[in-house]
């Protein structure tokens, strides 16, 4: 698994989105909660809970600073 971290302009972190071996990411905030999951099979975009948010990878919009 490898782990990109996202930084805002300060270069403050504000999350991580993890990529299995698979290619599933998984998008963290900054206080490692997840907040979403991209599925580059189906191309669809689910929050935590799942719920479809979109097609294309969404996660860095789903990811803000708290």
């Amino acid at each position: 698994m490898s782990t990109q971290t996202l930084t805002d302009d300060r270069y403050h972190t504000i999350g991580y989105i993890d990529t299995a071996a698979d290619g599933t990411q998984t998008g963290r905030n900054a206080h490692y909660h997840i907040v979403g999951y991209y599925d580059p099979r189906s191309n669809v975009t689910t929050d935590a809970r799942y719920h479809k948010v979109g097609t294309g990878n969404l996660l860095a919009a789903l990811i803000s600073r708290c």
